[in-house]
């Protein structure tokens, strides 16, 4: 499945205002090839909301199947904060053919829609970012942490600037989940005569207390490792176990309560055997009980433990665990 895209410095063959790079002209950075089939625009200038203005911009995106002579048909796709512009590594089941015989319809189909995925300012796969070169020369440093702080709606204004040097006149719907929801959300304010559906998953309108919360814990754990260096570290020595750290705590955000509780939550495999005259049975060897305390804690202190042969010495009583159901 091949991206269709213009290459290289096209831009006048096909009519388009902006010029073309190919991924390898970004030499300054070693995270862009690794996106295969993507294409880079740069845009001249570009004001953000803080009122800083960067200059040619790289815009890396993909796209997929064929845009309508009306230009009406294109679906846009929004990633999430660590995602790209390639679909198909993270959507990639629903991203196909009208089907056949064998294989169903796919969500996003080619055959109807023209599909475009644009990749994040601050990102690293390509558009501009701290990993980029100042005013997009490569013979510049690297913005590192003096790259500006963007919002969604300066993402949002430079995709519309991108789409329409692609010819898109209406945009059929837009989708992303998570920031690339906040992304959809935004879209919403052109009016539906520009966007005539939006698909939000898991977003919100604005960040909640809650989660700011969340995000300065993680960047503190960024932080907080030497080798961070107030942002001016190498790629040969990044800050990875403060990385590390904050994807931890993200994670914990990511799920509810109650899915950690059904995909790790403690349990004893055999309900028979959680309850006994003598209480509970202790596990035979030292190293399966390291793993029940591990996961159950010490609530079998003081049960018997289970012999080589299945007897049980030592008929020590136990009060049972508030935790466990009571035999009666």
């Amino acid at each position: 499945m091949s991206a269709n895209a213009f290459n290289g410095s096209d831009a006048a063959v096909h009519g388009h205002q902006y010029r073309r790079i190919l991924p390898e002209e970004q030499t300054e950075n070693p995270f862009v090839k690794l996106i295969p089939d993507q294409q880079i625009a740069v845009i001249p200038s570009f004001e953000l909301e803080s009122g800083v203005v960067l200059h040619d911009i790289p815009v890396a995106y993909k796209t997929y199947g064929t845009l309508s002579p009306k230009g009406d048909n294109a679906m846009v796709i929004c990633h999430a904060l660590t995602g790209s512009a390639d679909v198909g590594d993270w959507w990639g089941p629903l991203l196909g053919g009208p089907g056949d015989g064998e294989k169903g319809a796919r969500a996003f189909d080619m055959s109807r829609f023209f599909v475009v995925c644009v990749n994040s300012l601050g990102s690293p796969y390509g558009s501009a970012s701290p990993v980029t070169a100042k005013d997009g020369d490569a013979a510049n440093e690297h913005y590192g942490p003096e790259f500006p702080l963007t919002t969604i709606r300066d993402d949002v204004n430079i995709f519309k600037l991108l789409l329409d040097d692609l010819g898109v006149k209406q945009i059929a719907t837009v989708i992303g989940g998570s920031m690339g929801g906040m992304l959809v959300l935004e879209f919403a304010y052109f009016g539906k005569d520009y966007v005539r559906s939006i698909i939000p998953i898991a977003t919100s309108a604005r960040y909640s207390a809650w989660g700011i919360s969340w995000g300065e814990a993680q960047r503190q754990s960024i932080y907080s490792d030497p080798k961070y260096d107030d942002g001016y570290y190498t790629f040969d020595d990044p800050p990875t176990t403060g990385l590390g750290a904050a994807r931890m705590s993200a994670l914990l955000t990511y799920r509810s309560r109650d899915s950690f509780e059904t995909r790790f939550g403690r349990n004893i495999p055999d309900p028979s055997r959680r309850q006994n005259i003598n209480g509970s049975i202790r596990p035979g060897t030292p190293g399966s009980e390291h793993f029940t305390i591990h996961n159950e804690g010490h609530r079998n202190v003081g049960s018997p433990r289970l012999g080589k042969s299945g007897d049980m010495s030592g008929s020590v009583e136990s009060l049972p665990s508030p935790m466990e159901p009571t035999v009666t």
